[in-house]
């Protein structure tokens, strides 16, 4: 997009005159304010040897593309190199650069405060490394101009993206997104791209209810602004990996899958109040619970692993003791009820009456089951009368798999049938 084009997109007698929805036109509440439209927050973290020279990068795209006031703002976490006396010198020599000092690392925590504490019409964030070609930075606030839309996100996994980094880095960021969309039904493409936008009033809706303050920020506010029926817009961007990167992958990932476990505790309990957000930003909620297919396969799958490992370990404790026949009874009775339980609320978002009808039902499900995996073991030892342990418990693997197909046909399709669940 060139820089006319992406002038006109934002001139108030384009795309950011009209009003869309609920949503007034930020543009001209800006004016009447003489605020800011946009306030971009760079957060950095010792970033002295690169802030310089993307800072005078962004500015200069902002001063030729941009007809709107605008700021940038960087937001100092806490470095301890030069980056500190490089931001205030920047701060003096160009105009609408300021700094924010914090004296905690974490984006989340800079982004959480600079943003609440910005008096701009709409909010912004990107990388230090300006990874993302600047020329998205239009298309990515227009809709959050002009009251089309509540976030934008910018998304390296669109087909119109063109991105240039190496395989381990899109191997984990496409598995990340794939357990997002598995476990909290997210619909958003790219939750990790740093570079996203907010509409202000809505930023002072959800960032009360954004806990974490470091990489897991941008998944967090997302899925809740998601799940509160909020418009998320997305732009697909030219991104290039920086080789320079130093974020541990290991701890992000640990964190994020943290995180993760977080927000589905949190919306099981209701303590994360998506309704009242909801009406407090004047959106109509859509339920975002989960019901396809896709993600009940997934989630039962997760449980299935669970309950088997949990099958395996009983079943060994108890052979000894008790015998094969009796040993596979009772692990597999101990662990089907608790796998029960645990899908009801988790894979199938069956919640309230009906409990004891779903056990007894499932217990059905558990019998045959039973029939399966001893009717396996029996043949084994039909076949060979003293079988090795390790083949043993390799046919009541196999065995397990198609039991764990069986039932989960029998649950979706008859314990919890959403017409038998209302």
């Amino acid at each position: 997009m060139t820089d006319i084009a992406c002038s006109e997109a934002l001139r108030p007698d384009a795309v950011s005159m009209r009003r869309f929805g609920s949503r007034p036109n930020a543009a001209l509440a800006a004016a009447k304010l003489g605020v800011p439209v946009l306030d971009v927050v760079v957060p950095v973290y010792n970033e002295e040897v690169a802030l310089a020279d993307s800072v005078h990068r962004l500015h200069r795209h902002l001063r030729d593309t941009f007809p709107y006031p605008v700021r940038i703002t960087i937001a100092d976490n806490a470095s301890i190199d030069d980056t500190p006396r490089i931001a205030a010198e920047l701060a003096t020599e160009l105009t609408d650069v300021r700094v924010v000092r914090l004296e905690q690392k974490g984006r989340g925590r800079a982004l959480h405060e600079v943003w609440s504490g910005s008096d701009a019409a709409v909010l912004a964030y990107m990388d230090v490394d300006l990874s993302t070609d600047l020329a998205a930075l239009a298309p990515l606030v227009a809709p959050l101009i002009s009251g089309h839309s509540d976030l934008a996100i910018g998304t390296r996994l669109s087909r119109g993206s063109r991105v240039v980094r190496g395989a381990k880095r899109e191997i984990i960021s496409r598995c990340y997104n794939f357990i997002l969309k598995s476990t909290l039904s997210a619909r958003f493409s790219d939750a990790q791209c740093g570079f996203k936008a907010i509409r202000a009033d809505v930023a002072k809706g959800l960032l009360p209810h954004v806990a974490d303050t470091g990489w897991f920020f941008d998944t967090e506010l997302l899925v809740l602004a998601e799940r509160s029926g909020l418009r998320i817009h997305e732009v697909p961007v030219d991104w290039v990996d920086d080789p320079d990167s130093r974020v541990d992958i290991i701890a992000t990932a640990t964190a994020d899958l943290k995180g993760v476990g977080r927000l589905l505790r949190g919306f099981a309990s209701g303590s994360i109040p998506v309704n009242a957000i909801a009406a407090q930003l004047g959106s109509s909620r859509r339920s975002a619970a989960p019901g396809s297919l896709f993600r009940q396969v997934v989630r039962f799958g997760a449980v299935g692993v669970a309950s088997t490992a949990a099958y395996l370990v009983l079943f060994v404790l108890l052979h000894g003791w008790i015998g094969a026949q009796a040993a596979n009874l009772v692990a597999l009775l101990l662990t089907a009820i608790g796998n029960t339980a645990v899908n009801r609320r988790f894979t199938f978002g069956v919640t309230g009456g009906k409990a004891a009808r779903h056990h007894v039902e499932g217990l059905i499900v558990f019998a045959i089951a039973l029939v399966i995996t001893s009717g396996a073991l029996a043949a084994l030892h039909g076949v060979v009368e003293q079988p090795h342990r390790l083949v043993e418990l390799t046919v009541l693997v196999l065995a397990n798999l198609v039991a764990t197909a069986v039932r989960f046909v029998l649950l979706r399709g008859w314990v919890f049938h959403p017409r038998r669940t209302r």
